[in-house]
């Protein structure tokens, strides 16, 4: 019955993660008086970042009109690692773009047909690239961020905890290509939000299947898989701050996922916060702006402050 529910929840996961992108107030939500306003922001839309199997992998960057260089987030997309589009977040984006961030929303690839740990090295690949193009894209190379719900917040919170391929507390590259080399930007991140972050897949049951399109098998089948793909598994004191939202009625990915990832970070010292969305779902808890609000408040304090302190 457990396993027959999760495997429900994620379908429902699949069927709303596209509904994201239609929660963006439009010029008639102000109503019939107000005044379109000039961007504060140029959209570069479908930038390729890295090729996969002859496929290009590509980005939607948000450039803020500004001064460059400013710090960057890496903004990645729900959807149960199988489905979902780099325009889910679209809203975040441009929030971000419209308080002085580059923001780079990244496609990536999907289960089942690419297995974890594909995702997380897309992702990898990102930074990576972000900090590549750092001049065009007015970037500080020392100060990328990253804003994910759902799937994207369990990947940005893999970004946050787990090591570059070469580091002690690693998570291995999935290939020769993504092994980080003295010549390569690194992939660490300095800060990071999360909403609705499935965080430890080490507690769940061994004969589930619900998970076996994206982790290869059961834990019974793949422990090392499931460890691997937990950011729990690899938090260490030197963690970047770390931000969790969550719906207090989440019944996909329960609260006390975010709950527990938080106390294991501040147990070795890493600053993190949680805000919780009263009364607020799965779904609607990745709409709540003030949560949103939070989140960007709280990288302000980690990336754009340590901005301004170096000008």
């Amino acid at each position: 019955m457990r396993s027959q529910f999760f495997t429900l929840s994620l379908l429902l996961v699949v069927l709303l993660s596209g509904q994201a992108n239609s929660a963006e107030p439009s010029a008639a939500d102000a109503g019939d008086s107000a005044e379109p306003t000039p961007p504060r922001f140029l959209i570069q839309r479908g930038l390729v970042y890295v090729e996969r199997d002859k496929h290009s992998l590509r980005a939607d960057v948000y450039v803020p009109h500004t001064d460059g260089p400013r710090p960057a987030v890496l903004v990645v997309h729900g959807g149960a690692w199988m489905t979902g589009r780099r325009t889910q977040l679209a809203g975040v984006a441009r929030r971000l773009a419209e308080a002085g961030y580059t923001a780079v929303a990244i496609s990536y690839r999907l289960a089942p047909r690419y297995p974890f740990p594909a995702q997380i090295d897309d992702c990898r690949a990102a930074v990576r690239w972000m900090r590549q193009n750092a001049d065009r894209l007015k970037i500080d190379p020392q100060l990328v961020g990253g804003f994910g719900y759902s799937a994207g917040g369990h990947l940005v919170a893999l970004l946050g905890t787990a090591d570059e391929p070469a580091g002690p507390n690693a998570l291995r590259a999935e290939t020769d290509a993504d092994s980080a080399s003295a010549n390569e930007p690194s992939t660490r991140i300095q800060a990071y939000v999360a909403g609705a972050a499935p965080c430890d897949f080490r507690i769940l049951p061994l004969n589930v299947t619900a998970l076996s399109y994206w982790l290869g098998g059961t834990r019974r089948e793949k422990p090392t898989i499931y460890e691997q793909a937990s950011p729990v598994h690899f938090v260490s004191a030197d963690d970047p701050p770390a931000f969790f939202y969550h719906g207090t009625k989440d019944a996909i990915v329960p609260l006390v996922s975010s709950t527990a990832m938080v106390v294991a970070l501040r147990q070795v010292g890493v600053t993190a916060e949680l805000y919780q969305v009263a009364d607020a779902g799965h779904i609607h808890a990745v709409f709540n702006q003030q949560a949103i609000r939070a989140g960007i408040e709280f990288l302000d304090r980690h990336l754009r402050d340590n901005d301004d302190q170096k000008e």
